[in-house]
């Protein structure tokens, strides 16, 4: 009964969002559909009454989901990427959503506005987004001020960059940029459960230097190392490199102790991948693409990663989940844990209701009891 009573509610939100409210938010301009949507879960998160209707309509929970990675304990393998909730308006509201986990930012040491825009576009028949906000927030000093009076009930991430500023000449100060950034949050004893570094965004327009680079990464890992976090760090890794410069960087990767795990990975950049529409992509400006034009290759790093690394390195699955069998095909590849943005936008926020119960569902029929056991099933 429950589980019918779950699939009725999860078809008439589906039904709603994809059939009336996607359509009518896909008249207005994308960013300011963005902010409003998130200055209303801010409210909800804020208010016990707003908490306890998104739990009803929206929360999801099985036993065979739940991990301890890293010491912090996952309820289910879906979480919140980086890239949309860059003020940090929404750790108090994701939890009832159905979240496993989120993270906010990217944050930077420095306050940035935002790129020229737009910095937000949609692409319906790619299934994509035109991301071009080049690390639009407040600045780590602001966010960290926010977040140190909050507790959270899922584990939270902060992602940090690199500055995306003209005033960052070289590598050695946009190292020193991101270190302040660390130790601005590491002082206020925020209660997050891990970090982000994010090494691999395309769209900063003042970036003097390349941390895919083997010893600029280097440089900059060994700096992280000084700061003794004991929080684990992900780093969020680029998807338009080779195996085998992949591979270069992940060797590197390994011999830091503050690095925990990788995230395959940003957006995609090759602007004739086939999985983009060209009519979509020629009315777009500048930006690259989230969502299923990323799907691919970051399956494919994924499964090199584990492969290689899985005994050294937690790794998370990014780009392209908008189902259930997205999110289980990025774990049988090797990722314990999945982040999405774009196929929430598309499918409605009862898609992480749904993938959730869609993979109890998967693992059941494949003869798994737990999630654990699934983990890189087609790497063997």
């Amino acid at each position: 009964m429950r589980e019918q009573i779950i699939f009725i509610r999860n078809s008439f939100f589906h039904f709603l969002y994809t059939r009336a409210l996607k359509r009518w938010f896909f008249l207005f301009d994308a960013e300011h559909v963005h902010d409003s949507m998130t200055r209303i879960g801010e409210w909800l998160g804020l208010s016990r009454f707003g908490r306890g209707l998104i739990r009803v309509c929206f929360s999801y929970s099985h036993p065979s989901l739940e991990q301890d990675i890293c010491g912090i304990h996952f309820k289910n393998p879906v979480g919140l990427a980086a890239g949309f909730d860059y003020d940090a308006k929404l750790p108090q509201i994701l939890p009832f959503l159905g979240f496993g986990f989120n993270s906010v930012g990217t944050i930077t040491n420095m306050s940035y506005e935002g790129n020229p825009p737009p910095m937000l576009g949609r692409l319906p028949k790619s299934k994509s987004l035109l991301v071009n906000k080049g690390f639009k927030n407040k600045g780590a000093e602001n966010i960290a001020e926010k977040l140190k009076q909050y507790s959270f009930s899922i584990p939270l991430g902060i992602s940090i960059g690199r500055t995306n500023s003209p005033q960052l000449k070289t590598a050695e100060q946009s190292i020193n940029d991101i270190i302040t950034a660390y130790s601005l949050f590491e002082k206020a004893e925020t209660q997050n459960s891990y970090y982000e570094l994010n090494i691999s965004c395309p769209n900063l327009l003042f970036a003097a230097e390349d941390f895919s680079d083997i010893k600029n990464l280097d440089m900059l890992l060994t700096a992280l190392d000084a700061l003794h976090i004991k929080k684990p760090i992900f780093i969020k890794m680029p998807i338009e490199k080779s195996n085998d410069h992949v591979k270069a960087m992940l060797d590197v990767i390994v011999r830091h102790d503050s690095v925990k795990g990788v995230i395959f990975g940003n957006l995609q950049k090759n602007k004739q991948d086939p999985s983009l529409d060209p009519v979509e992509v020629a009315r777009c400006g500048r930006g690259y693409f989230s969502g299923k034009p990323c799907e691919n290759r970051s399956n494919e790093l994924i499964q090199l990663a584990f492969k290689n690394y899985g005994n050294k390195l937690v790794i998370i699955g990014c780009g392209g989940v908008f189902s259930a069998e997205d999110a289980y095909k990025k774990i049988r590849n090797g990722a314990s844990l999945v982040q999405m943005i774009t196929g929430m936008i598309f499918e409605g926020p009862q898609v992480v209701n749904e993938i959730n119960r869609g993979l109890v569902q998967l693992l059941k029929k494949d003869g798994f009891s737990h999630i654990s056991e699934a983990i890189g099933a087609d790497c063997t």
